[in-house]
């Protein structure tokens, strides 16, 4: 058995500082702690501080008066977790009674999870005597390191934010690169015949020193013809190298920003299809930003540094192989430098991948102030808020001021290193050239051509080191971007679709259930929908009705059971084909930047103005448009900040009027409206529902007057089902709703009554 030092020591981290003392105190010999729990909240809902134990040989709970309770293994004991509009409630129970319960809020409830795990695991080896077994489903299959009951990848094996990107990741971009690949061989071609070019006014300065200055330093006369040959090859090789130079520089450029827009595109595409869990834990302003800037950065690299880059491998190699033929031994000294160089460029590397992809992170944290702040302008001012976003955003951008500066101190050390070191490998040169030439092992002209291909070799080294910069900056971007296009969505297209022509609008849910991280959502939910049917789903705030519909929307996909529409599971269809037939109209319509009419055919943008008009007036939105000064032409401001709740509301009614859909989900659509604009949206509504299968979610139970049957749910689970006037008979959850309900209409009028 494991000792306790060793095994209570991590479990004692997760323990508030003000329980060790006393947590230690009471552990007996040989026992240690298997999963601790805190709890937050008392039977008020009242914040709390307490403590649940769970180790090999009892059950311990700390309460929040001091008193310590304690329970050993036996026969018939459970531990019975439960949540319900954001509390968990961990229940202590026996065949005959309960013991205890502990409320606790959800961030304590991945611990709650593994307290009830691992005490049926403990329990399980108390009663039959064996030694406790970790289920292997609870290690990684890789590394075997331990995962917590609702991990499905391994937090080791899968480092996304914490791997520093690798230079590699660059190669991944030749998919976008392939439909281009003619216009690159061209550009490489005109690259290497440039550099040939670039090289030839050196190795004519040999001729010209040798045969025409140092012979007229010596008294000899100066051949016109002889001059004139080398100046002209001189200003040919100049001309020449300048117009390849051009021509590549367009095409590679061209075909770079091309490649930038396909990644943009093919990323935001990709984005478009994921779920909405995976928007539910991205921020967007990080999204922005890698969609943005970073897909910028990469077309910048590929059009300016990577051509650079080849320019300077072509360089150096044509260079190299000159000065080999020119003199071995002088080329042999060009070297000496170049080791110091290369080492220097390894040790500084990994530092700058993974200072380049922390700046790639904090910048993002900076868009996202943005993102959240600009939208929501209206809150921050109404709340007097504006110092205080202010303060945010200078943090956030003295944060990647700080990151930013740590690289610098890197960087600025680093390349005025590269130059010295450069500068000293000239100086070699010279010094080895001046010798050679006073033994008269070479001539002047051949030192001084010399000379200038060493200085364009040590500048080529001097650009590639640099370029170390830029390509970790690239290789970050590329990594952001990949990790998008890497993320395979939980909604996924199925693999032998099932075409879908027509939809009656039959819907069949089969033992549902649904996990949103580590809480249980829906569980259970059988029931099933006629054509034309309409539902209506009540239940109190965090019952899983909206979870429900997200499920039938396919928004996310069921954990266990299935959703079927005429017969067919849901998964089996296109996930486009399949909605194109559901209406949605939510609570907070969402209204686009542009005018009325394309916000009223957003779900069929060919429609005509006819068809929008129709389903306007059935909307009951006709005539306030037509109040406005351009009809439908006018511009709705973002979000449709320019128009109220109920208009809004109204025009998300015609949107969802304009495709005729068979399905209609309406998600507390007049909840958060006046009495007055209630009827206009009831009215609108009237005519929305006709022949459609209708499931309404709504907080006012008055509202549902029309639905065939009322479905009520409590804590994820159908706890009733039936009509108004049956579910009122049977005086149960339904009942206790409506009751609660009218209840607090009287109040509110008699309030109203008594502040008149």
């Amino acid at each position: 058995m494991t000792n306790q030092s060793n095994a209570s020591a991590p479990v004692l981290d997760d323990i508030p500082a003000e329980f060790r003392s006393e947590t230690s105190s009471r552990l007996r010999a040989h026992e240690h702690i298997v999963a601790t729990l805190v709890f937050d909240l008392d039977a008020q809902l009242h914040f709390v501080s307490g403590l649940v134990l769970l180790t090999n040989q009892r059950l311990l709970s700390r309460e929040p008066d001091g008193q310590w309770r304690e329970w050993s293994f036996q026969s018939g004991l459970k531990l019975q977790l439960h949540d319900h509009a954001g509390v968990g409630h961990l229940e202590w129970v026996t065949p005959q009674e309960r013991l205890a319960i502990w409320r606790f809020t959800l961030a304590h409830n991945l611990h709650a999870i593994k307290l009830v795990d691992q005490f049926q695991i403990y329990l399980d080896s108390h009663l039959t005597g064996l030694p406790p077994v970790l289920p292997e489903g609870h290690r990684c299959p890789s590394c075997k390191a331990p995962l917590e009951p609702d991990q499905d990848e391994c937090p080791i094996c899968t480092k996304v934010i914490h791997t520093p990107p690798s230079t590699w990741t660059l190669f991944r971009l030749w998919r976008f690169a392939k439909p281009y690949q003619g216009q690159l061989l061209a550009g490489l071609i005109l690259t290497l015949l440039g550099t040939a070019a670039s090289l030839v006014p050196p190795y004519l300065t040999m001729p010209l020193m040798d045969e025409v200055l140092i012979p007229f330093q010596n008294g000899q006369h100066i051949d016109p013809m002889l001059v004139t040959k080398y100046m002209v090859g001189l200003f040919g090789a100049a001309l020449l190298a300048w117009s390849l130079s051009w021509a590549k520089t367009y095409i590679l450029a061209l075909v770079s920003e091309r490649i930038g827009a396909d990644l943009r595109t093919t990323t935001y595409d990709h984005l478009l299809r994921m779920s909405l869990e995976y928007f539910g834990g991205k921020r967007t302003g990080d999204l922005m930003s890698r969609i943005g800037s970073e897909s910028d950065r990469i077309c910048v690299f590929l059009s300016l540094h990577l051509l650079d880059f080849a320019s300077d491998i072509l360089m150096l190699i044509m260079t190299a192989v000159i000065l080999v033929s020119i003199n071995p031994m002088l080329a042999l000294v060009t070297l000496v430098p170049l080791p110091f160089i290369v080492w220097m460029i390894r040790s500084v590397r990994f530092r700058l991948q993974t200072g380049f992809e922390k700046i790639d992170r904090v910048w993002s944290e900076v868009t996202s102030v943005l993102a959240d702040t600009i939208p929501g302008v209206r809150v921050v001012k109404a709340f007097a808020q504006e110092d205080r976003e202010s303060a945010r955003f200078k943090t956030a951008n003295q944060h990647n001021l700080a990151v930013n500066d740590k690289i610098n101190k890197i960087w600025s050390l680093f390349a005025p290193s590269i130059s010295l070191m450069t500068e000293l490998g000239l100086l070699v040169v010279w010094g080895f050239g001046i010798w050679l030439v006073s033994k008269s092992e070479i001539t002047v002209g051949v030192l001084m051509a010399f000379i200038a291909y060493i200085s364009r070799f040590y500048g080529r080294l001097d650009s590639m080191s640099r370029i170390v910069s830029v390509t970790e900056k690239s290789a970050s971007a590329a990594k952001r971007i990949f990790d998008i296009l890497d993320h395979v969505s939980s909604v996924p297209e199925p693999t032998q679709p099932v075409k879908l022509d027509h939809v009656k609008g039959r819907i069949e849910l089969s033992e549902v259930s649904f996990r949103y991280g580590n809480r249980e959502v829906n569980k259970g939910i059988s029931l099933s929908i006629e054509p034309g049917e309409m539902i209506g789903l009540v239940g109190h705030s965090g019952s899983g009705k909206s979870t429900l519909v997200n499920l039938i929307c396919r928004f996310y996909d069921v954990s266990e059971g299935s959703i079927k529409v005429d017969g067919v599971d849901v998964r089996s269809f296109p996930v486009a084909d399949y909605r194109r037939h559901i209406g949605l109209v939510l609570q907070e319509p969402f209204l686009f930047f542009g005018t009325i009419a394309e916000n009223i055919a957003y779900g069929k943008p060919h429609a005509t103005r006819a068809e929008i008009i129709t389903a306007a007036r059935a909307a009951h939105a006709h005539e306030f448009i037509l109040r406005l000064p351009q009809g439908y032409d006018s511009m709705v401001g973002e979000r449709g900040q320019g128009l109220s709740g109920g208009e809004r509301q109204r025009i998300s009614i015609a949107r969802a009027l304009l495709i005729d859909p068979r399905i209609l989900i309406l998600d507390e659509a007049t909840s958060s409206v006046d009495s007055e604009t209630e009827k206009e949206i009831q009215n609108a509504l009237e005519n929305l529902v006709q022949g459609r299968t209708t499931i309404a979610i709504a907080h006012r139970l008055s509202t549902l007057h029309r639905a065939n049957r009322l479905v009520v749910m409590d804590r994820g689970q159908i706890v009733e089902v039936g009509t108004h006037d049956d579910l009122m008979a049977a005086q149960g959850a339904y009942y206790n709703l409506y009751q609660a309900q009218a209840r607090n209409m009287d109040t509110d009028m008699d309030d109203e009554k008594g502040e008149q």
